[in-house]
């Protein structure tokens, strides 16, 4: 069947709003009006990127940050029609279809993602369920409770580090560990934990059951450390500092 003229023209309309450089106008349209559709849409996206991904808008130039931003608009194939959501599609575009340049900095992918997680985690819709938690609990005694807007994340550059006068050309032989929390105040805070701290928040997640004794006992044992209770009486520290973040809520009752 012949398509309709006005979805024919609708077409070549979005294409070349998408692709001005290579995409002719349709004919018949002054330029000058074409080019508000042009310059609204397309700064409009950008600024949410921008926005979005501060540090990164950081370290390329003015050129090379239009013709990542200009690609990402010409060419991905976006899934949601929100604008909120606009960070996550650049998120996946740069992870799955654009090709590496001479400019990208090394670890762009783990910089992206953890610029993107303060978004994501200010936008999450998450239940706390208060009534099931003794704030007052024994975090030693009882299954400390982690927070649903407080996500671990791992890292193997420094993103929280990086910016354009730090950009390591290589990961270091340490991880990084993070935990992004949103407050009480509803706000987004970032928190660099050391590995032991990462294992023994790892372990709470993967069973409900298990004490923050318990925890700390299986670490001690995967450490072969000469003295538990060294590592009882710092991870009893970690556990109290989490819950002033707000990172552990208390105990399940």
């Amino acid at each position: 069947m012949t398509e309709p003229a006005f979805k024919k023209f609708q077409y070549e309309f979005t294409a070349h709003l998408r692709d001005p450089d290579n995409v002719p106008a349709p004919a018949d349209i002054e330029d000058r009006r074409i080019k508000i559709y042009r310059d609204l849409l397309y700064n409009n996206v950008e600024s949410f990127i921008a926005s979005g991904f501060p540090v990164i808008r950081s370290i390329y130039s003015d050129e090379n940050w239009h013709k990542i931003v200009r690609d990402f608009f010409a060419h991905h194939e976006s899934h949601t029609p929100y604008f909120l959501e606009i960070s996550q599609e650049f998120l996946a575009y740069l992870e799955n279809e654009r090709q590496p340049q001479p400019e990208d900095p090394a670890g762009l992918l783990e910089l992206a993602h953890y610029e993107w997680i303060e978004l994501a985690l200010a936008v999450a819709d998450e239940d706390i369920d208060l009534a099931s938690i003794d704030p007052n609990g024994d975090l030693l005694n009882g299954h400390p409770v982690l927070s649903p807007v407080a996500w671990p994340l791992a890292y193997t550059f420094p993103v929280h580090a990086m910016g354009p006068d730090y950009l390591p050309e290589k990961p270091p032989e340490n991880p990084t560990y993070i935990v992004v929390y949103r407050n009480r105040n509803d706000e987004v805070k970032f928190l660099e934990i050391n590995p032991v701290t990462a294992r023994l928040i790892a372990l709470l997640q993967e069973d409900e059951t298990i004490s923050g004794e318990q925890a700390l006992n299986r670490i001690a044992q995967e450490m072969h450390h000469p003295n538990p209770d060294v590592v009882m009486s710092g991870g009893l520290a970690a556990l109290q500092e989490l819950q002033s973040y707000g990172i552990v809520l208390g105990t399940r009752k």
